[in-house]
């Protein structure tokens, strides 16, 4: 990723992503797949909905966004969960847009592996992202990391401090690197431990217009979409145990729900 210039405040938006994961030791496995995403205002999320008749907000319907899947996970508004985290980096936002980039529920079910907030200054600039983690045992985390406000290519890092995965454990370290959603999505994932880099991970896509038309065939493309991220993160841990791959036991681990990361990472 070669830094350019500065991004603002991106409009609401759909995208065509891609997915990718790889595995580097002790063996390789690399695995990818297509999702949609929306890229939203977090105050704005009942009006946004409104405007199309396929997308609903805090009720069901064919594509919907919840306040519950996010953030508490209670229902209630995200800017203060939001504003509070970011005070533990002493980051105030003075009012400045946040936007959520994460997958919605189709058809009632939704999992995001990770849901991405992008927190802007009264001035436009990027302060913070926020990487909200699940696992697939219900569990969620959250990292906070401070931006910088004058780079287009944001690098940040963060020790792991949530259980993920039972193929790799806690000792590890999160590199992350990103822009501003625009045209393109572009967002990478290293995570490196002791023994060296371990696994990378990619998030690449294109933008649409967040409209009805897009929606519908949102949906003819990727009926189940949700559905098929859960599946499909079974069966590639099926197939990384069936290549070897080591059990950690960390299930039981109760982290703190958010920690906080550094910016930017130079190496």
């Amino acid at each position: 990723m070669r830094d350019e210039t500065v991004s603002r405040v991106p409009e609401p938006a759909f995208y065509w992503a891609r997915v990718m994961h790889a595995r580097h030791t002790p063996f390789r496995h690399r695995f990818a797949y297509r999702v949609f995403m929306l890229l939203l205002d977090i105050d704005r999320l009942a009006e946004t909905a409104s405007r199309t008749r396929l997308l609903a907000h805090n009720r069901w319907g064919l594509l919907s966004v919840q306040d519950r899947d996010h953030g508490p996970r209670d229902g209630s508004p995200l800017r203060p969960w939001i504003e509070a985290a970011l005070a533990k980096v002493a980051i105030d936002l003075d009012g400045g847009t946040i936007r959520l980039l994460a997958m919605p529920r189709v058809l009632g079910y939704v999992f995001n592996p990770i849901a991405i907030y992008f927190c802007f200054g009264r001035d436009e600039r990027l302060r913070a992202t926020l990487y909200e983690v699940r696992n697939t045992f219900g569990g969620a985390h959250v990292y906070v990391c401070p931006a910088d406000p004058n780079a287009a290519l944001q690098r940040q890092t963060a020790d792991k401090r949530f259980y993920v995965s039972p193929f790799i454990g806690m000792e590890a370290r999160y590199d992350f690197a990103l822009r501003v959603p625009g045209d393109t999505l572009a967002f990478a994932i290293e995570e490196t431990t002791p023994d060296g880099r371990l696994l990378s991970a990619t998030l690449t896509g294109k933008r649409a217009p967040l409209s009805d038309r897009t929606l519908l065939t949102a949906l003819a493309s990727l009926p189940l979409m949700t559905l098929k991220v859960m599946a499909a993160i079974h069966w590639q841990a099926l197939k990384l145990w069936w290549k070897g791959a080591r059990f950690h036991s960390e299930t039981a681990q109760t982290p703190a729900p958010i920690s906080t990361g550094r910016a930017p990472a130079h190496h």
